[in-house]
């Protein structure tokens, strides 16, 4: 149980660092990655605006939040609540799949982010 709380304290290190070093290189070069889905087809992905989204979180402002992406900052919490469950579990069982209930929910995400993706191109 120690090893995987181990590995999985190390998994999170890594990810927070990356993150933070990402938030650095954009406040240094001043503009984060161009979303290639975008690039091609000059549409919005359903992961267009996460960037400034999480810029506008750490800032505590949750109406730019919004405006940069409104479908992931709702489901943030359902996100969270997944990702700390399976965790809790991986450390308890070593169990690293999703359970039934938890598969039902990441099809009900992925159904949901690709209506955002099209509806927030229809709207506009």
């Amino acid at each position: 149980m120690k090893e995987r709380l181990k590995k999985l304290a190390i998994g999170g290190a890594v990810l927070v660092g990356l993150g933070m070093a990402y938030t650095v290189l954009i406040l240094v070069i001043g503009r984060g990655l161009y979303c290639p889905f975008w690039k091609l087809t000059g549409l919005l992905c359903p992961g267009c605006g996460v960037t400034r989204m999480c810029l506008a979180l750490l800032r505590l402002d949750v109406a730019a939040a919004w405006r940069a992406n409104a479908a992931l900052l709702l489901a943030l919490p359902v996100l969270l609540l997944l990702a700390a469950r399976m965790a809790v579990r991986y450390v308890r069982t070593g169990q690293k799949l999703p359970s039934r209930g938890e598969e039902r929910v990441f099809w009900a995400l992925l159904i949901y982010f690709l209506a955002w993706g099209v509806l927030r191109n229809l709207l506009g």
